[in-house]
């Protein structure tokens, strides 16, 4: 099946359907940005060191599959030119609603986030990626694109799944009971049942993969980044595993091209 495809529409049933991830942040937020007053997520609950970021005022910031009108209209209002990617289409009408009615000007594009050939090389002196490369198959071509796009010295703010969480039967994970049942790497394209499949075509879930610390972090080191910064979060005790383990990391890379 196009899992992509599936994707897209999922999400956009996830707006509909109001997902945290899916709500425009107020005019309030954007104000106080403006006055130099933001920070924003790249995990469910902490915010990202500003010092991550650097200077950004006229920089060149892509929002790489972060629609939802959260993340991208804050660091517009805090000077940066930005564009937003992502595969939903009602998520970046979430980004052009909050553009048009704060005034800000934000670029957006519909695509996939393995595939960045939209952009020519160098072309962002940030990349701001949260959370979403579960939703992606091959995320060795996330981090590649990224570097391709990215400046020398460019930074590459990403966070991502811990990949312990996906090794539970999720159901019961849900009722506090951990059963392991999958391996790393994790596809619900292999792992879930034929039954199961249908059911999140049926109901439009949006399909997720569980990837490698290997690949999530020498995957960025291989594409020529070095990891210059690191912390841990978790569902703010949401999930079951809150009291045991951070289920999701975030990691500042700049763009160096070791030889």
């Amino acid at each position: 099946m196009d899992y992509v495809k599936h994707n897209s529409l999922a999400w956009d049933n996830e707006v509909k359907s109001g997902n945290e991830w899916t709500k425009p942040v107020s005019s309030e937020d954007v104000e106080a940005a403006r006055q130099g007053n933001w920070g924003i997520v790249l995990t469910p609950t902490k915010i990202v060191p500003r010092n991550w970021f650097g200077n950004i005022e006229g920089k060149n910031i892509l929002c790489l599959a972060s629609g939802g009108g959260q993340q991208g209209p804050i660091l517009a209002a805090a000077g940066a030119n930005v564009t937003v990617f992502d595969n939903s289409i009602e998520q970046l009408k979430r980004d052009e609603y909050v553009a048009k009615r704060d005034g800000l000007n934000i670029k957006t594009i519909q695509g996939d986030m393995r595939d960045l050939s939209v952009f020519d090389d160098e072309s962002f002196d940030i990349i701001f990626h949260p959370v979403s490369n579960i939703f992606v198959d091959n995320i060795i071509s996330v981090w590649n694109e990224a570097s391709r796009v990215l400046k020398k010295n460019g930074r590459l703010l990403s966070g991502f799944s811990n990949p312990i969480h996906y090794i539970f039967d999720y159901k019961q994970l849900e009722k506090g009971i951990f059963n392991v049942k999958h391996a790393i790497p994790y596809s619900e394209l292999k792992s879930l049942s034929e039954e199961e499949r249908t059911e999140y075509i049926h109901k439009k879930i949006p399909f997720e993969f569980g990837h490698t610390l290997e690949d999530q972090i020498k995957g960025q080191i291989d594409a020529g980044f070095v990891i210059a910064g690191f912390f841990e979060d978790n569902y703010g005790g949401r999930s079951p595993l809150d009291q045991y383990i951070n289920t999701f990391m975030a990691t500042c890379a700049i763009k160096v091209n070791i030889d």
